[in-house]
């Protein structure tokens, strides 16, 4: 294990610029497809550190590829850097505080998941230079996981049809090899137009989108006890006609975020939520328009990278969390319930722990618990090439993702050292897979027979072309 020595000292060596620009990427949250102040970032760290650098991958112009290397086997590291809705929040307390009320927040931990990342890509790459080896590391810096399906659009276009393995991670309350598990997951709008009229006066001339969208939820929501139980069924009103209850609602739009463990699932799923809306449409006398936003597929395991994955977890042991972290993360606990701690502990399938803020263990291989399941893009490119995910602990065990939590401990001490952790635990699998020609032909083997029986389709139909965001106006 001495290269993997050699490369966890090259990520020692750079961690302070990467940690830096973390904290920069936190500071500028931006949500799917807006993310052009992140992307800047990156692309300077990239120009920085030396890399070939492609911009607009995919025709999306928060998307970037930085390449280093040359000959030799393709090793993608994946990245993020996209924010939240809603959870502006001051960093370092424990306290809800908003920096800005209503704002964008972090609340996933993706500044850090793409600044890890490219520190185990740059590492990757010095080590290339070092050695003198073959091969190729492409940082592949991803906007809109959060609902907006970058990759799946990217892996359509074709960005990773010659990539030979990805890597990527999370941050998380745990430290281990990721389940390789997600649902399929479809985001569909559906827009109901009626005829508007006088509520009082003349409602019998009224034809009302709102009752649509409502009886269109009623019918979903009877439809559950006939769906499979792992089926996750939810809405948003988009536009609920307006404020006047006066006046019959003309125009009502529902968003439905649609997922099955499976893509198979997925897509009958959809029809039936299809056949209720059109039955809310005929009952009401208003019509419907049905469009798919953003889908992604589930996500694939490959059982030779998660046990080199392992291997490389198990040797640099927990994230090296001090008394002050700790510290920290108990009082991020104590906003917390005894249910979300336990929460943590039984989705990893190991016994709770007291006294014990952080995690400063490392989950077992082959260890499973309850399921409790969300959706990535990065399960497309799984479908593509063979892939491998970490979960590495950045944050108090317990705290719930999607909160204000997550954004309020994102730049904390704690935070800096499970992501270069996680920028370690990446570089060393990428030179596994590179230095070892069995590991990446049982990696390749492993990936061919899961997709053969089932050949991946794009979940996304041709037509539907991401939802780019303009470029803010520069005040």
């Amino acid at each position: 294990m001495q290269n993997s020595e050699i490369i966890w000292q090259l990520v020692d060596a750079k961690r302070q610029s990467f940690e830096a620009l973390s904290d920069r990427v936190w500071g500028m949250p931006e949500i799917a497809y807006t993310e052009y102040g992140s992307v800047a970032e990156h692309i300077a760290m990239l120009k920085e550190q030396g890399f070939r650098i492609t911009e607009n991958v995919a025709g999306i112009p928060t998307a970037v590829m930085g390449e280093a290397g040359e000959g030799g086997p393709v090793i993608a590291i994946l990245g993020e850097y996209d924010a939240l809705p809603g959870l502006s929040q001051e960093a370092n307390i424990a306290e809800p505080k908003p920096v800005e009320a209503g704002g964008h927040g972090h609340g996933c931990g993706h500044n850090m998941l793409g600044s890890a990342a490219l520190l185990a890509a740059t590492a990757v790459k010095d080590w290339l230079a070092k050695t003198g080896r073959p091969g190729r590391v492409r940082y592949f810096g991803c906007p809109a996981e959060e609902g907006g399906a970058a990759k799946a659009f990217m892996v359509r276009a074709g960005a990773f049809d010659d990539v030979d393995v990805a890597i990527s991670w999370h941050p998380a309350s745990m430290t281990k090899v990721d389940d390789a598990l997600s649902l399929a997951n479809t985001r569909m709008d559906f827009q109901f137009t009626g005829r508007a009229s006088h509520a009082a006066a003349a409602p019998h001339l009224g034809r009302s989108a709102l009752d649509a969208v409502e009886l269109m939820n009623v019918g979903v929501n009877y439809m559950r006890e006939h769906a499979p139980s792992d089926a996750r069924i939810h809405y948003a009103y988009l536009d609920a006609g307006g404020i006047a209850p006066n006046v019959v609602q003309a125009s009502a739009k529902v968003r439905y975020a649609i997922r099955a463990r499976d893509l198979a699932g997925m897509l009958e799923l959809n029809e039936r939520v299809k056949m209720i809306a059109e039955g809310a449409a005929l009952m009401t006398e208003t019509t419907v328009s049905i469009s798919i936003m953003s889908a992604v597929s589930n996500m694939l395991g490959n059982t030779p990278l998660e046990d080199a994955m392992f291997k490389n977890i198990d040797r640099l042991g927990p994230v090296p969390f001090d008394a002050a972290d700790k510290a920290y993360a108990a009082k991020i606990q104590a906003t917390l319930g005894p249910a979300d701690i336990l929460n943590d502990y039984r989705k990893t399938g190991i016994a709770p722990r007291e006294n014990t803020p952080l995690c400063d263990f490392v989950v077992p291989q082959g260890t499973r618990g309850v399921p409790m399941i969300g959706s990535t893009d990065v399960a497309d490119v799984s479908w593509k090439v063979p892939t491998i995910q970490a979960r590495v602990a950045t944050h108090a065990i317990g705290t719930p993702g999607h909160s204000w939590q997550i954004t309020a401990q994102g730049k904390a001490p704690a935070a800096h050292k499970g992501m270069v952790h996680a920028a370690k635990i990446m570089a060393a699998t990428a030179i596994d897979v590179i230095s070892d020609e069995t590991l990446l032909a049982r990696a390749k083997k492993d990936h061919q027979e899961r997709v053969t029986q089932t050949p991946y389709v794009c979940p996304i139909p041709a037509e539907v072309k991401p939802p780019i965001k303009p470029r803010p106006v520069a005040a």
